[in-house]
Order: C-alpha cells, then structure tokens, then sequence
C-alpha cells in the first residue's frame, strides 16, 4: 500500500511545472553522443554521471518521436518510490519493524522527497543509495559477512557518483565507526568490531578510495569553480532547510518532528553518554545509544560542516543535503513508535500526513528552495517569433541548453543527435544558431564560453536580425560584463532592439 500511495502521489501532477535549465541539462547531456558525452563528464560534469548515464538508458526506451516531460521524469519518480522499502530496510535493522513502517510511512507523503521525485535531477536517486548505504553498513556491522561488505562497497561508491557530497555521507560512516571502535564496549561477540573486523573495514575504505579516484582527481583539477554561484548561507537558511526537509510549507510539522525526535533521545538518553549498559532486544550491548549517536551525526554533521565551510567559500545548498532525510525520519518514527495506545499513534501520524500534504500541494506548483528559470519559455518565444534569416547567440554558451530541449520536444526528434544537417537546423528548427557552435549536434564544446566583441562585428553582414538569449546576467543596474559588452556592440550594426523580460532569462531581439 505505501509503495502504491508513494507512485501516486510522486505521478500526480509530474508534468505540471515546467522544465528549467538544470533538467534541460540532464537531458541533453544524456542525449549527446558517447564521445561528447564522455568528454563532457571528465571535463567539466562529473557530478551526477551514474544519474546522466542512467538517463541516457531511459531515454532510448522511448520512441523518438513523442519524446515527454512526464516519460523523462518518470525515472526519478521509480527511483523515489524504491527509497521507500529501503528506508524500511533501514530502519528495521536499527529498531524494529514498527519503527520501520512508521518511517516508510513518514517518506511516502514527504514532500521534500515528492518534490525531487518529480525533476529530472539526480536528487532522488542520491537519497535511495545513500540510504542503502547507510543499510548496508548497519547489516554489515551486525553480520559482518562477504555479502554485507561487498553491498556497503558497491552502494557507496554509487552513490558518490551519483552526487559529489555523497562524501560527507561516508565522512559521517566513518565517524560513526570511529565512535563505536574507540567506546568501552560495543555490540557482543556476534557482531563485536574485533581486529578481523577492524582489517575488513579499512579494506572497504581503501576500496572505495580507488573506486572514487577519478572523482577526486576532477574535484582537485576543477577546483569550487562548478558550484562558485552558491550563496553563502545564514541560520536562517538552515533552519528553512529543516523545516522543507520535514516536508512542510511552514514551521508546524518541523515542530512535530523536533518533538518526535526529542522522544526518541530521551528513550536512551542515560545510555546516549555510554555509561549505561543495556541489551536492546537483539542482544547487542550499548546498540542504543550509538544507533541514536549515528543517526544524530548524519541528520547534523553534514550540514554543520558546510556551514563552517561556506565561511571561506559557500558550498551549503538545501538540495544537495537531501540525503540528511532517512536519519529525520527513522529519528522521529522511533519517537512516535512509544507512543501508546495504537489509536494515539494513528491520530499523530494522521496529523503529520495532513499537514505533510499541504506541503505536497505546495511542491506541485512551487519549489521550496529556488525559483527556476523560465529558460524554456523564452526559448519557446523565441522559436515561435523567428522569422527566415534570422539567428540567434547565446549570452553563456550553457543557454544554449534548454534550446536544444525545446526544438528536440516541437520535432519529435533528438537534437543533440549527429544525424541532422546543418540546412535542417536552420530551416525547420528556428533561427541559425550562431554562438556557441561547433557542429550540428550539441558538442561538448558548446557549454562553456561567452561571445566576443570581435566574432559579434562579423554577424551584420550575413543576417537582418539576431536573437540574444541572456540568462542570469545580473541586475539590470550592474549587468555581467558580457552582457555589458553585448549592449555596446551589436547596436552599431543593428540600431533597433526589443526586449522581453523571462524569470532569471532575458530575451533581446537586434534588427537594422
């Protein structure tokens, strides 16, 4: 039944809000061909290549023609409702099966979760892995056999694949082993960190250190560059992040959470300083407090690390922390699980989920985090003004992306695919694309790079008027410096202009 509510409730509504340049992106890096695409990956996307990859296989079980929003963001709702019987898995192995049902019950109707199970991102697939890392490391450190390490190793260099801050996940892993190795006593001699144990684990982070190499080496040789847009984050921003994790539009279900949470401290909370010595009913001792010290660490350290890290440069943003949820949930589903009688529980959960679906009303129209672009409207406005002869140059070569996307969704056909000529391109497909270009089909070289005053002096001849898409170029009193030069050239060969105002997109049209 919750697998069934959790499809519903992430397939309702899927294509309502309209794609923006980071699904867009996805997209059409998933569509390029395997050599662009492989370029692309080691020269600047790194992130989220096991996302693009599996997108790229989505993709191709479409027709061609008929290509949808709804099918593209399908693989994100599947991958969604599969964290909800891994959460389960979790919490199970960390409490017990009322815990667990609680928990899956509480991810089912979570907003924050339906919000990015329906984008074409890779935010729902990071949340399922590292959760199933998280599950694999509890069901390796409670039997600690081939299967369980060979599981934690697989799941969790997915993961990092399928997000760079996966990271701070085994960071957090790490930590949590650091604490039951270095305590007095730890779970009995069924599952007891002896020194076997202790060899296996650091063959498991060796493991994973070569598997991720690579990543490492594109993070040292790329630098914060990708990610230099964030902002640097207040308390404020923290506490709203708590508060769209718990799924709500306000500060109401975050309380009940924190409160639920609370419980669940105070049921250990004489065994949390260690000093007790309790045997929980799996006969492991001191398995309470360190399960709560680890899902402690994974709810906070995460964010206060980037937090303090965004004092020297902000890398703290709320979506890339959506792996924080499971420890939210399983923390406050072992709190509402004391509460007695049944009918007590159900009415608690009841209200939960009630003010949960305010939130999911909320998402399926809005974005708790970020406005998106109108990136896709504007390049609409422009293939649906053009006219024959006219061109258009990207203000960053990146806007060229969602173009690409919405000319693919008017033909049926994939753009970025090498199988379209260049006449084709200009005739069927809108205005000549003049910057950036290197080919009828997307290469990787068209997602970086801005226009030249000198390349812009070269267009007058050849075309009577010139499209300019301009996205995320800055106030309109303190203009980015290519935008500043755009204004400055182009009306030397072409003295009329219209402009048109998007979301966070600017669409200008220069004509002699």
């Amino acid at each position: 039944m919750l697998l069934v509510a959790g499809a519903v409730v992430r397939f309702l509504f899927l294509a309502r809000k309209p794609f923006w340049f980071d699904e867009c992106f996805s997209v059409e890096v998933a569509r390029m061909n395997l050599g662009n695409f492989l370029h692309l990956l080691w020269w600047r996307e790194a992130n989220m290549s096991l996302y693009y990859l599996l997108l790229r296989v989505w993709l191709r079980l479409e027709p061609p023609k008929g290509q949808s929003e709804f099918f593209i963001r399908s693989l994100s709702v599947l991958i969604a409702v599969a964290a909800i019987p891994a959460i389960y898995w979790l919490a199970w192995q960390l409490y017990d099966r009322r815990v667990a049902l609680i928990a899956a019950g509480l991810l089912t109707f979570n907003a924050y979760s339906v919000r990015y199970s329906q984008e074409a991102r890779s935010y729902a697939l990071f949340l399922l892995l590292a959760t199933l890392s998280s599950g694999f490391l509890i069901a390796f450190l409670r039997a600690p056999t081939r299967r369980n390490r060979i599981g934690y190793v697989l799941v969790s260099i997915l993961a990092v694949y399928a997000h760079f801050y996966a990271f701070l996940l085994l960071v957090t892993h790490w930590m949590a082993l650091r604490r039951l190795r270095s305590g007095a006593r730890s779970f009995d001699q069924s599952t007891q960190p002896c020194p076997p144990l202790a060899k296996q684990i650091r063959r498991v982070w060796i493991t994973i250190g070569l598997a991720v190499l690579p990543l490492l080496i594109f993070v040292a040789k790329t630098g914060a560059g990708p990610i230099r847009w964030i902002q640097r984050p207040g308390l404020r921003d923290v506490l709203e992040f708590y508060s769209e994790l718990a799924g709500g539009s306000n500060w109401g279900l975050l309380t009940l959470y924190v409160v639920a949470c609370i419980a669940a401290v105070a049921s250990a909370r004489r065994r949390l300083s260690g000093d007790g010595e309790t045997e929980d009913q799996k006969g492991t001792t001191n398995w309470e407090p360190w399960r709560s010290q680890f899902l402690l660490l994974w709810l906070l350290f995460p964010v206060a690390l980037t937090v303090l890290l965004s004092f020297a440069r902000p890398v703290f943003l709320s979506r890339y922390m959506i792996f924080c949820l499971p420890p939210l949930l399983i923390f406050a589903a072992a709190g509402l699980a004391r509460l007695r009688p049944s009918w007590l529980l159900s009415a608690v959960l009841a209200g939960i989920w009630l003010l949960g679906s305010e939130g999911i009303f909320f998402v399926y129209t809005h974005d708790f985090d970020n406005e998106r672009d109108a990136s896709v409207s504007a390049a609409n406005f422009i293939l649906d003004h053009a006219q024959p002869g006219d061109a258009v140059v990207f203000h960053i070569a990146g806007t060229r992306i969602p173009y690409e996307f919405v000319r693919s969704l008017r033909t049926g056909e994939n753009t970025a695919s090498p199988d379209f000529g260049d006449q084709h391109f200009t005739d069927q497909l809108g205005p000549q694309i003049l910057f950036p270009y290197h080919g009828a089909s997307l290469d990787y070289r068209d997602f970086t790079g801005k226009p030249t005053a000198d390349f812009l002096r070269t267009i007058a001849s050849s075309h009577p008027r010139v499209w300019i898409m301009l996205m995320n170029n800055g106030p309109a009193d303190n203009p980015d410096p290519t935008t500043v030069m755009l204004t400055q050239i182009l009306p030397e060969s072409f003295p009329k202009i219209l402009r048109w105002q998007f979301t966070r997109v600017e669409v200008r049209l220069y004509s002699k």
